[in-house]
C-alpha cells in the first residue's frame, strides 16, 4: 500500500550524489522488470464499469498471494522488497570488504552486527541491563523524570511515555522550535482502549498477556507480571483518555498549542521538567509546542497518584517492549506473536537479513542511499519526473483559476502558494554526516544505541536554528512519497520512480496514471481539508475568505459522505473524517494526472495497445498501482487507524467522479462505476 503521507544540520559527506559505495559497483543485481502497464495483471472478464479495481487488478490479485512474512502483499511493498534485495547485496559486500572508505564501514559493520544473531540470543536481556538498574534504584517522581530523558534519548524502538523533538514553528516556518507530544501507548491507537466491540475486547486481554510475557521476559515470577501488567494496561488507558483522537490530530489548530518553559510547569507540575531538560540536554528554548496539554497534564496527575512502583513497571515494560525486534530470539519472538501475527495477521517472523536491512535504512539511510542512487537512478529519470511535476503543477494553476466557487483574492493566494511549492526528488542535495557515530563490527547494541543517540541529538540540535530547505524525512530507496505542509515541497525518493511504478520504457499514458497521480495527489495535499490552512511560506494562517472556505468545505463534505458510505473490512466502513485528506488527494491528483498528460501528447497521434486506447491505458496505470491482497487483520488495523482508505476504494472511488473515465470505457448511464450528472464530487 502506498502510504503517501502528507508531512515531514546536514554537513557535506566527502562524496557526491553519484558516487559509488566502495565494493558495491560490481556485483549488485539489476532490479526485476514489470512494466507500469501489466495486461497479465488485468481480469478482463470483469466489467470496467461494473468494477474497474478488480478490471485492472484482478489477475495480480489471483497471482500474487501474500506472503507468509507479510501482512498484506502489493504491487509497491513487492517493489519494496525488490529494493531490499537490492541493498542486501550493497550491505553484505561493505560487510566482506577489506579496503573500505569511512561510509562502506559503517553500513558494513552496521549490517554484521546486527546480522550476529549468536551473540544477540547469547545477550538476552543484558544490553538493557543498566537502565533496569537505573529505573529499579528510582526514589522519587523528579528521579524519574531525569531518567526519562535519558531513555528516550538511547531508545530505538516505541517511544517511552511521551514524544520529544523539534518542528517548524506553526506561526514562522522559518524558525525551529521544541516540540513535545502525546504517546507512550502499547496498542496502535488511543481507541483500541475503548472501542466496546468483541474483537477490541479481545486486544486489549490479549495486549495484557503480552505485557505479562514481556514481563516474564524480564524476571517476573508469572503472578506478579500478571498484576504489573494489569495496573500498566490501567495506566495506559488512563492516558488514553486524555489523548487526542487520530482524527482530532488532523486539525493543526487542535495540535497547536505554544508554551514557554515556565507554562510547561504550569500544565504539567509534577513532572520534573527541570530535572528532565537538564538530563534532556537540548538547546535552551523560550518556546516550544505541546500538541495535547491534556495529555501531559494527566501524566503530572498521575505521577502524583500512582505508586512509584506502577511507573517503574511502566518504564520496564515500555523499555523492553520498545527494544525486544533487536534482543534475544524470545523477545523478537512475542514482539512478533503480538504485533505482527495477532494484531496484522502475519504467519511468519521476517527473516533476520529484511529486518537488518531495514534498520540500517532507518538509522543510516543517506549512507546506504548513495549506492542505491547511483545504480538505480538515472539523470534521465529525474529529467523525466521533473518534466512531469511541471506540467502537473500547470494543470493545478489552471484549474486554480478556473475554480468558479473561489472569489480573486482566495485565488491569488493559493497561485501564490502553489508557485512556491519545492520539488525535491531522487535524493539529497547534500548527504548526511553519519561520522559522530561510532559503528563496531562486535557491538550490535552498543550500534542501536549510539545511532538512536545521534539521532535524538540531531532533532534536537536543530532547536533553535534556521529550517534546513533541502533535509528529506525519507531515505532515498523507499517506495513512498509526501507532502511537507510547512516546508512546502513535494518529496519523491529514488525508490518509488522505478518500474512499474515510474516506467521509462513505457509511453506517457500509463507513467501519467500511475506517477503523474502520485505527483497529483502529493501536490493536492497542500489545498486538502488540512493543507490548505498553511499559507505559501508554510506558516498555520487563514488565508480564506469565510464564503470559500465554507464552499470547500461543502465540496469536501461530497467526498466525506462517497467514502463513508463503503464498508473496509467486516462491518466497519471508512472513517471518512480521518481519511478525508488522502481521498481529496486521490480525486485532486488524478485529475490533475489526465489534464497534463493531455497537455504532454497534444498533437501526437496516440496508437491503441494491448487492446486499450491510450485513454484506458491512463486508467489501468493509475489503478495498478494500488493492487494489493491485504489479510482481515491487516484490513481491519488499516481501517481504525490508517488516513488512507483501502485500495480498492481509492481506485473506484476516484473513477466514479471523473466523467473522462466514462467516456474511456463508453460506460453507460447508472453503471456502478459512474454517477449521475452533476452528483460527481469535485474540489480541484
Amino acid at each position: 500500500m502506498l502510504t503517501r503521507p502528507k508531512f515531514r544540520s546536514f554537513t557535506a559527506l566527502l562524496f557526491t550524489a553519484m558516487s559509488a559505495v566502495a565494493t558495491a559497483s560490481t556485483d549488485e543485481p539489476a532490479l526485476p522488470y514489470t512494466p507500469s502497464l501489466d495486461v497479465t495483471a488485468m481480469d478482463r472478464s470483469a466489467e470496467a464499469c461494473v468494477d474497474f479495481y478488480q478490471y485492472a487488478c484482478g489477475g495480480w490479485i489471483k497471482n500474487n498471494p501474500i506472503p507468509a512474512d507479510q501482512t498484506a502483499w502489493d504491487v509497491t511493498r513487492k517493489l519494496g522488497q525488490d529494493n531490499t534485495l537490492f541493498l542486501r547485496s550493497i550491505l553484505e559486500q561493505a560487510a566482506a570488504a577489506k579496503n573500505r572508505d569511512a561510509v562502506t564501514q559503517k553500513i558494513g559493520d552496521y549490517y554484521a552486527s546486527c546480522m550476529d544473531e549468536a551473540v544477540a540470543d547469547k545477550l538476552g536481556a543484558a544490553p538493557l541491563k543498566s537502565d533496569l538498574e537505573a529505573i529499579a534504584a528510582l526514589q522519587s517522581p523528579a528521579e524519574l523524570a531525569a531518567l526519562l530523558a535519558r531513555l528516550q534519548r538511547e531508545s530505538a524502538g516505541r517511544n517511552i511515555l511521551f514524544g520529544i523533538g523539534s518542528q517548524q514553528d506553526p506561526d514562522d516556518s522559518e524558525k525551529v522550535i521544541a516540540s513535545f507530544d502525546q504517546d507512550g501507548l502499547g496498542l496502535p491507537d488511543r481507541d483500541y482502549y475503548f472501542n466496546d466491540d468483541a474483537k477490541s475486547k479481545d486486544n486489549r486481554e490479549k495486549y495484557q498477556v503480552h505485557v505479562a510475557k514481556v514481563l516474564g521476559l524480564l524476571g517476573d515470577a508469572p503472578a506478579a507480571a500478571a498484576r504489573s501488567a494489569a495496573e500498566i494496561i490501567r495506566l495506559e488507558t488512563a492516558l488514553a483518555g486524555a489523548s487526542l483522537t487520530n482524527v482530532e490530530r488532523r486539525d493543526p489548530y487542535k495540535t497547536k498549542h505554544k508554551m514557554t518553559p515556565g507554562e510547561l510547569t504550569t500544565m504539567a507540575p509534577n513532572l520534573a521538567w527541570p530535572a528532565y531538560l537538564g538530563e534532556l540536554k537540548a538547546p535552551a528554548f523560550d518556546i516550544a509546542n505541546v500538541s495535547a496539554p491534556a495529555f501531559f497534564a494527566e501524566i503530572s496527575r498521575r505521577l502524583a497518584a500512582e505508586p512509584l512502583s506502577v511507573w517503574k513497571d511502566y518504564l520496564r515494560f515500555h523499555l523492553a517492549n520498545g527494544r525486544a525486534p533487536y534482543l534475544s530470539a524470545p523477545f523478537v519472538q512475542e514482539d512478533f506473536a503480538f504485533y505482527r501475527k495477532y494484531l496484522k495477521g502475519a504467519q511468519e517472523i521476517q527473516p533476520r537479513w529484511k529486518r537488518c536491512v531495514r534498520l540500517v535504512d532507518e538509522q543510516l539511510g543517506e549512507a546506504l542511499g548513495q549506492a542505491f542512487v547511483r545504480k538505480t537512478f538515472t539523470a534521465e529519470t529525474k529529467a523525466g519526473t521533473l518534466n512531469m511535476v511541471q506540467r502537473i503543477e500547470a494543470a493545478m494553476a489552471r484549474r486554480l483559476q478556473e475554480r468558479d466557487w473561489m472569489s480573486d483574492a482566495t485565488k491569488k493566494a493559493a497561485l501564490e502558494k502553489l508557485h512556491a511549492i519545492r520539488n525535491k526528488i531522487g535524493y539529497p542535495d547534500r548527504w548526511r554526516d553519519y561520522s559522530p557515530i561510532t559503528v563496531e563490527r562486535n557491538d550490535f547494541a552498543g550500534n542501536l544505541r549510539r545511532a538512536a543517540v545521534f539521532e535524538f541529538r540531531r532533532q534536537l540540535g536543530k532547536i533553535g536554528k534556521p529550517v534546513d530547505h533541502g533535509e528529506w524525512q525519507m531515505t532515498p530507496p523507499t517506495v513512498n512519497a509526501y507532502f511537507d505542509a510547512q516546508m512546502n515541497d513535494i518529496n519523491f525518493p529514488a525508490g518509488i520512480l522505478q518500474p512499474p511504478l515510474y516506467d521509462p520504457k513505457l509511453d506517457d499514458a500509463p507513467n501519467y496514471g500511475n506517477t503523474g497521480g502520485t505527483i497529483g495527489h502529493e501536490l493536492t495535499h497542500g489545498f486538502d481539508d488540512e493543507g490548505r490552512q498553511y499559507d505559501a511560506h508554510g506558516n498555520l494562517r487563514d488565508w480564506w475568505t469565510a464564503d470559500d472556505a465554507a464552499k470547500f468545505t461543502e465540496r469536501a463534505k461530497c467526498v466525506a459522505d462517497q467514502y463513508g458510505a463503503y464498508i473496509a473490512v467486516d462491518d466497519l466502513k471508512i472513517k471518512s473524517d480521518l481519511t478525508l485528506g488522502e481521498d481529496v488527494a486521490d480525486l485532486g491528483g488524478e485529475i490533475l494526472a489526465f489534464i497534463a498528460w493531455q497537455e504532454e501528447v497534444k498533437g501526437r497521434k496516440l496508437e491503441n495497445r494491448d487492446g486499450l486506447t491510450p485513454e484506458q491505458r491512463f486508467f489501468v496505470g493509475f489503478a495498478q498501482w494500488a493492487c494489493e491482497n491485504a489479510r482481515p487483520e491487516q484490513q481491519r488495523e488499516s481501517a481504525l487507524t490508517d488516513p488512507h482508505s483501502p485500495a480498492r476504494y481509492r481506485v473506484n472511488g476516484v473513477v466514479v467522479n471523473m466523467p473522462e473515465f466514462a467516456k474511456a470505457f463508453s460506460c453507460k448511464p447508472g453503471a456502478p462505476m459512474t454517477k449521475p450528472p452533476g452528483a460527481a464530487c469535485s474540489i480541484w
